[in-house]
């Protein structure tokens, strides 16, 4: 994925106008930790407005392990601003700035492995009020865009987004569950996609985002259609500027319950040849259905709150596996 196959402009910040396609989605994503303390999370707002509702998310990973969380189909009917279900989402200047603020009730997960069942999480597990917010200020270059033409090969294929860009950042503001709070001070990431998108396009791949107290960074991605077929995407951010990866090796140690638990990266830019070593420290087994006629699609979507090493520098950011679940059985797993 190459910057120069794509068109990446201010006004790409902001919602675009809906194409006639009933699984069209437009989605802002935030994640943000704490430098000093195991504390952060993520938040995700996706306009689906040809099917009237947007897809709410929230997670946040707090430091005695339990994780606060929401989802939610609030109803939209228009793609005019990224505001419902209590998330919003604003650009305070483009390709520079945003901010995130989520404030409502939390489910309060102390056994992650609650979240295996939602049904019975969401109607039996303890919620506490609270808000989350933070402020993104760009430490990175653009990564992407809007594909200059029909025969450039986009980040995630055609069929998950047509458009999509990301951004390494500085990242401070607060979480408030119950009658606790914990400051963020430290570095996040931040994506923004548009078009056509079902969750189960994704056959199966395997994301990783970190930051790290010096500015460095990389998103990895690893990603595999149902013919085999493997791509390798993704950047290395060293001294605030991207270094896109030629070739990625991803080498996973799982659970008993077949979730990532330690990974081994190798990557390969122009410039360097490096290991990173991923730590899983607290995972939300979470998933996405889908009916389709009489037959509901399941993705596995695992989303990992991760210690990175890499060079001598510990950083935190996420592992993300996606993955069709089929007859019980995960798309990718044990690669």
């Amino acid at each position: 994925m190459k910057d120069d196959q794509f068109v990446m402009l201010p006004r790409h910040e902001l919602p675009h106008e809906p194409d006639g396609s009933r699984n069209f989605n437009e989605s802002v994503y935030t994640n943000a930790f704490d430098t000093a303390s195991p504390v952060g999370g993520w938040m995700r707002l996706g306009n689906r407005v040809n099917e009237g509702y947007a897809e709410l998310s929230v997670c946040l990973y707090l430091p005695d392990g339990r994780i606060a969380c929401q989802f939610a189909r609030p109803p939209i009917t228009s793609n005019d601003r990224f505001d419902a279900g209590g998330l919003s989402y604003e650009v305070i200047e483009p390709l520079k700035s945003v901010s995130m603020t989520y404030s409502g009730d939390f489910i309060i997960v102390e056994n992650p492995a609650a979240l295996r069942d939602p049904a019975s999480l969401f109607q039996s597990g303890q919620r506490l009020p609270g808000r989350a917010h933070w402020v993104h200020e760009a430490e990175s270059p653009v990564h992407g865009g809007e594909p200059a033409d029909d025969s450039v090969q986009t980040m995630y294929g055609r069929d998950f987004s047509l458009g999509h860009f990301n951004q390494h950042g500085r990242a401070k503001g607060e979480i408030r569950v119950g009658d606790q709070s914990w400051t963020i001070d430290g570095r996040g990431w931040r994506d923004h996609s548009w078009g056509p998108r079902y969750w189960q396009a994704i056959y199966f791949y395997r994301l990783f985002i970190a930051n790290f107290p010096n500015g460095d960074g990389f998103m990895l991605l690893k990603i595999t259609d149902r013919a085999g077929r493997v791509r390798r995407e993704g950047v290395l951010l060293v001294d605030g500027r991207y270094e896109p990866v030629l070739d990625l090796d991803v080498s996973t140690e799982w659970t008993e319950d077949r979730d990532p638990a330690f990974v081994r990266l190798g990557v390969l830019t122009a410039n360097r040849k490096v290991r990173i070593d991923a730590e899983i420290l607290q995972l939300a087994p979470l998933r996405n259905r889908r009916r389709a006629g009489d037959e509901i699609l399941l993705s596995r979507i695992a989303e990992g709150f991760t210690r990175f090493h890499w060079n001598g520098q510990r950083g935190h950011g996420m592992t993300e596996y996606i993955e069709r679940l089929e007859d019980g059985n995960l798309a990718g797993f044990p690669l």
